[in-house]
């Protein structure tokens, strides 16, 4: 399968990236900057995701999957100034929501005229039971998300176009290995029946399987990712 994959520099997309192609899969990837192989895509601007998109089908033809993983959790406090407050919320609803959406419709254009393919959400545990007051706004981005997903797997099944979300909870990655090793890791670790955080490998594994392997059937579904640190 040829995968076009966001956020895949580091974390959960890298990890996924690794799975995917040591599956024997294509995987295109992307990143702020860009670098060996990656599209370079800043999805901060409204703009990206078509050209991301249009570079995806150059290089890779025809596509079958899109992961959309590139996101940003960014802390605003309710007491910012309004400008702040307005600049944050409307950088974080670009980046998680919009330009995944924008880059869903063009796949699920592209899937409608070749048989169809898969779409994949990394969302977020706290699009179900919330953040932190720092964090409204990245909370309710990835609930959109998830709402998106059951949106496109509700209305493009009858045409072969599945849609998948993960929700992952606290994950270990390059970025809060530090974090864990502090005081604020063994708040995070006593919020978690596991007793651990999951891996980026481990949410990578679960990309992976949606993306290639799932049955039709569970499409609409939302699988966590969280060590039962939140269940429904």
């Amino acid at each position: 399968m040829n995968i076009l994959l966001t956020g895949a520099s580091r974390g959960i997309g890298k990890a996924a990236a690794d799975a995917l192609t040591v599956a024997g899969h294509r995987v295109l990837g992307t990143s702020t900057k860009g670098g060996e192989g990656l599209i370079a895509a800043d999805f901060s601007d409204p703009a990206a995701a078509g050209a991301c998109w249009a570079e995806a089908e150059r290089r890779l033809g025809r596509i079958d999957a899109l992961v959309n993983n590139a996101g940003v959790y960014e802390a605003v406090a309710d007491d910012a100034p309004e400008a702040e407050w307005q600049s944050s919320w409307a950088r974080t609803l670009q980046v998680n929501l919009q330009a995944a959406a924008d880059l869903s419709r063009l796949a699920i254009a592209h899937f409608r005229a070749n048989g169809g393919g898969r779409i994949v959400n990394v969302a977020s545990r706290a699009g179900y039971r919330g953040d932190s007051p720092q964090h409204w706004h990245y909370a309710a981005s990835k609930a959109a998300l998830i709402a998106v997903t059951k949106t496109i797997a509700r209305g493009y099944a009858h045409e072969g176009v599945l849609a998948f979300a993960v929700a992952p909870g606290f994950t270990v990655t390059e970025m809060t290995e530090e974090y864990l090793a502090s005081r604020g890791g063994e708040k995070v670790l006593a919020d978690i029946p596991l007793g651990r955080v999951a891996s980026a490998a481990e949410v990578g594994e679960t990309i992976r399987w949606l993306a290639t392997q799932a049955p039709a059937s569970s499409t609409g579904s939302v699988i966590d990712v969280n060590g039962a640190s939140y269940v429904r």
